[in-house]
């Protein structure tokens, strides 16, 4: 029966706590079997260090906790892919009938003939899945040289269209100044006019004196 003690927790003991608790927490583990395993080797139960971890120690954790989470996902996705790659290989293997099993014939023995064709499977299949990805590779160039002929494109005409603008603007400035010359000029015309005219109605007299023609 494991002692219970009533002193505090040391550093060593809280770093224990620790160590023990990450692991378990890394290999997919529950933490009241952590806490169990603690308490075995520093003499409390597991409850005062399951108090100890969320009461003081976790809050010191919290990065190492969230990559042991990590490591545990990581862990469980590579031991479900192994058992699917295993399934695969045995429901390979099986499907060639009775060449499956070795020279004497043990019923949970594989042939190396079976082996080296299912190896020689996966392999055309991983080379082919080299030649898609090299095959998406040239259309991924082949796009991003589009793509940068077509920026060229798009450069080029946002360069004449403001050539454009620009030759707009100097014609509609030389439009409107030539509209104001011409306005002068049919003012001035106007007054040109009238002065004739004026002088077609009046004559100076000899005493210098001008008098209305009629």
């Amino acid at each position: 029966m494991t002692a219970i003690r009533q002193d505090a927790w040391s550093e060593e003991d809280d770093l224990i706590l620790a160590e023990v608790t990450l692991r378990h927490i890394r290999e997919g583990s529950t933490q009241l079997a952590a806490f169990e395993e603690v308490g075995e080797r520093i003499g409390r139960t597991s409850a005062a260090c399951g108090f100890r971890w969320n009461s003081s120690v976790r809050k010191s954790y919290e990065e190492a906790i969230t990559i042991a989470k990590g490591q545990r996902q990581k862990r469980s996705y590579l031991k479900k892919q192994t058992s699917s790659r295993g399934a695969q290989v045995a429901g390979f293997i099986i499907g060639d009938g009775d060449e499956i099993y070795g020279n004497e014939g043990a019923e949970n023995s594989l042939s190396i003939d079976a082996v080296i064709r299912f190896l020689r499977q996966w392999k055309g299949t991983y080379q082919e899945a080299g030649r898609q990805l090299k095959m998406l590779e040239r259309d991924l160039r082949d796009k991003e040289e589009e793509l940068s002929e077509l920026r060229a494109e798009n450069e080029r005409l946002s360069k004449e269209v403001n050539t454009a603008q620009s030759d707009y603007r100097v014609v509609n400035d030389d439009y409107k100044a030539l509209i104001q010359i011409m306005d002068r000029a049919r003012r001035l015309a106007f007054l040109s006019e009238e002065e004739e005219e004026i002088k077609n109605r009046f004559k100076m007299d000899a005493n210098g004196n001008l008098e209305r023609i009629e």
